[in-house]
């Protein structure tokens, strides 16, 4: 006989949703390492940014991170501030955020990610991004289109 447990998508919605509310960083960061690219963009895109950038960071750090969740995380942290203005940007006082959102922009840049298979549309109008590349032409593509991969639907956790 087979004892093998199978798991449910809402069990597994439920683990994720347990992880991302748990009082304990170093619980969260140490089971985010053994997250596949769809875990890890789920809880990206569910993540308080005002608890810190601790569990962003681990994300990131995890070779499934998909090039899509990065995208996502660039736009959840207010990186538009940075393609609406690098002075504006600079002039920021949070030095954490300025760093987290400056490596997040190169490591996009450096098309530093290994999966490229979820899909992330910024969330912008079509006058935001005429706006962004009339202001700053130097904007890169990257930020301003859908990058490639299967959009997804992204469960409220």
């Amino acid at each position: 006989m087979n004892n093998k447990t199978t798991v449910t998508h809402g069990e597994k919605l439920q683990e994720l949703k347990d992880l991302l509310y748990s009082e304990d960083n170093s619980k969260i960061i140490t089971e985010i390492i053994n997250k596949n690219p769809l875990d890890l963009h789920i809880l990206a895109a569910n993540y308080n940014w005002n608890s810190g950038f601790e569990v962003p960071k681990a994300i990131l750090s995890n070779e499934n991170c998909d090039f899509g969740t990065g995208l996502l995380m660039f736009y959840r942290a207010d990186g538009y501030r940075l393609l609406e203005s690098k002075d504006a940007f600079s002039a920021s006082t949070s030095s954490e955020w300025k760093e987290f959102i400056s490596k997040l922009y190169e490591r996009i840049l450096d098309n530093d990610f290994s999966n490229k298979s979820i899909s992330f549309t910024p969330p912008l109008t079509k006058v935001q991004v005429f706006k962004l590349r009339k202001s700053n032409p130097s904007n890169p593509d990257v930020f301003l289109e859908k990058s490639p991969g299967d959009g997804i639907e992204i469960p409220v956790l």
